[in-house]
């Protein structure tokens, strides 16, 4: 079937359709990864977003039970050059095919997605609509025109849990005695949630909207601020309790994470004119000139100039456009990175952030619980 990517710029992509028919609107964005489109999908961060993959054959090695980043799916929309006919690999369970069409994603190969992607790259990344029911090219130009923004949006809503949990899968490494870690969730990947515990924590997950008071009143050792989609000022909530916390317990921040405590400092963030999204961006880790290859996903970086009067140091830059990348409190046990230390896809560089947090927790002396 035929379908179609309008963009509210008035571009408008032809492909072909595959899973089910049907039409979502999100912000069109573009990953350079070569693997991990599973682990893509079902990352929160992506929620609102149509994503187009830009290396051409996706799907080759098929889908599996374990490469999941959260309940199931999170895109708006997926699209490809060509999605593989051909599953061959010893993990796989199913076809990405079949996945798409279990969860009901809209998805679409065939499109020229390198000129999609270098569109995007000139342009920036912007409102559009996914559909294979709706062929009137002016319509869904329409249609993307008047789809939600997601500037000033809260998506963390729509991706965090409903309850605090406890996570309880098996890890030689923890034990009862383990640093208790609460992880606000703003949308977090399952691979931070696996690291923590890789490194001897005892995890426990609370939704985004949980106050400072209730956080401490579990006594944890430390607290980390997840990943998540959109906008980090969609979500005064989350950062009015955040700026409660810093000075009273170590904190880590990740991507979203990073961006709530620039916020909770007092500064601004802003939106990337396309993103960083893949698997290979360089990163300079400044006290030392170390570079890291790192993953990323976001659309929003702290204005490192809006904090320049806090106790904040940068740590880490992007090579590729100077974006802050990594900060550090120079009063209180708080750092926080944008790029995403446990991959998933992606590089394992960053694994030792993990390990640094938890020696950041035992060797806090404020309160004990």
């Amino acid at each position: 079937m035929k379908g179609f990517v309008a963009l509210e710029d008035g571009a408008v992509f032809e492909g072909k359709g595959v899973g089910i028919a049907g039409e979502r609107e999100g912000e069109i964005v573009f990953n350079t990864s070569m693997t991990g489109y599973q682990e893509i999908m079902t990352d929160p961060s992506y929620k609102g977003q149509i994503v187009t993959m830009t290396y051409p054959l996706i799907g080759n090695y098929g889908v599996n039970t374990e490469d999941v980043e959260s309940g199931g799916p999170k895109v708006e929309g997926f699209i490809a050059r060509e999605f593989s006919k051909i599953t061959s690999n010893f993990r796989a369970q199913d076809s990405l095919l079949n996945y798409l069409e279990k969860h009901n994603i809209i998805a679409l190969e065939e499109v020229d997605t390198r000129a999609l992607t270098k569109h995007i790259r000139a342009k920036g990344a912007m409102k559009a609509v996914i559909s294979t029911v709706d062929h009137d090219k002016e319509s869904l130009v329409a249609k993307a025109k008047a789809s939600q923004n997601i500037v000033g949006r809260d998506l963390v809503k729509e991706v965090t849990c409903g309850a605090p949990y406890v996570f309880d899968e098996a890890s030689p490494q923890s034990s009862p005695s383990s640093p208790k870690v609460v992880v606000m969730d703003f949308g977090v990947k399952m691979n931070i949630l696996r690291m923590l515990k890789k490194v001897g924590c005892h995890v426990t997950v609370v939704p985004a909207s949980t106050t400072a008071e209730n956080v401490l009143a579990m006594h944890p050792d430390g607290v980390l601020l997840s990943n998540g989609p959109g906008d980090p000022e969609g979500v005064p909530y989350a950062i009015q309790e955040i700026r409660k916390l810093i000075g009273t317990i170590p904190i880590f921040g990740i991507c979203l994470g990073q961006q709530l405590l620039g916020l909770a400092y007092g500064g601004k963030t802003y939106k990337l004119k396309f993103g960083h999204r893949g698997a290979n961006q360089p990163i300079k880790e400044l006290a030392t000139g170390k570079i890291y290859i790192t993953s990323e996903n976001h659309g929003f970086a702290v204005d490192l100039v809006s904090i320049a009067g806090q106790p904040v140091r940068a740590t880490h830059v992007n090579l590729n456009d100077n974006t802050v990348e990594g900060l550090e409190h120079e009063l209180h046990p708080v750092f926080s990175v944008q790029f995403h230390p446990e991959a998933s896809p992606g590089p394992h560089d960053s694994y030792g952030l993990f390990q640094k947090f938890k020696e950041t927790m035992e060797g806090f002396t404020g309160n004990k619980r």
